[in-house]
């Protein structure tokens, strides 16, 4: 999962949502990787109970752009194709890259 905070380019995690995504995942018995360099890790720690990667560590099934942070915005398309194994899904939450070309990959967005 990319993006932790509240919402995008700023650190506060106060009644983020994405805990929740992670909650359903993780009762799922899926395996989940939440970076955001905006959250700060022991806030994270301390309120959540959950653990922030400092980086990602491909190659990942699926990716969820939880948060638009600035920077996910700037990465290419090739940059997340990285990330991901062979058949990659990308689950964009709020359509922060729904006009690029997914050629390639299952891509979802509301």
């Amino acid at each position: 999962i990319m993006g932790a905070t509240f919402k995008e380019d700023v650190s506060d995690i106060r009644n983020t949502k994405v805990v929740d995504v992670i909650q359903e995942l993780v009762d799922y018995s899926v395996t989940v990787d939440v970076v955001d360099a905006y959250a700060d890790p022991s806030e994270m720690e301390h309120e959540y109970g959950l653990s922030l990667s400092s980086e990602t560590n491909p190659p990942y099934d699926a990716i969820i752009i939880a948060v638009n942070h600035d920077q996910y915005a700037q990465m290419t398309l090739d940059h997340y194709r990285n990330l991901m194994g062979n058949e990659p899904i990308l689950f964009d939450i709020k359509g922060m890259l729904k006009d690029r070309d997914m050629t390639g990959i299952h891509y979802w967005s509301l």
